[in-house]
C-alpha cells in the first residue's frame, strides 16, 4: 500500500483515542480512510515499525495500522 490509497479496516481493532469516544474502547472495523504516511525511516535511518501505516479517517482522527488489518477499497 502507498500514500494516497483508500483503505477499509477489515479486522477488529480497538482504539481508545477516537475523538467521539475518548477513553472508551471503540472498534474501528469497517471504517474507511486514506493512507497519509508509511513509516520506513526516522532521522535518516531505516526502521521496522510495528504499525507502519498512518491512516487518516477524519480531520480529527488518525491511527497507526498494519497491512494485515486493512484492505484497499
Amino acid at each position: 500500500m502507498q500514500v494516497g490509497d483508500r483503505i477499509r479496516v477489515k479486522e477488529s481493532v480497538i482504539v481508545y483515542h477516537h475523538p467521539e469516544h475518548r477513553n472508551q474502547p471503540f472498534d474501528i472495523k469497517g471504517l474507511e480512510g486514506e493512507v497519509v504516511s508509511v513509516l520506513k525511516e526516522w532521522q535518516g535511518r531505516e526502521v521496522s515499525a510495528n504499525y507502519p501505516f498512518i491512516v487518516q479517517f477524519s480531520p480529527k482522527f488518525r491511527a497507526h495500522l498494519t497491512d494485515a488489518e486493512m484492505e484497499t477499497v
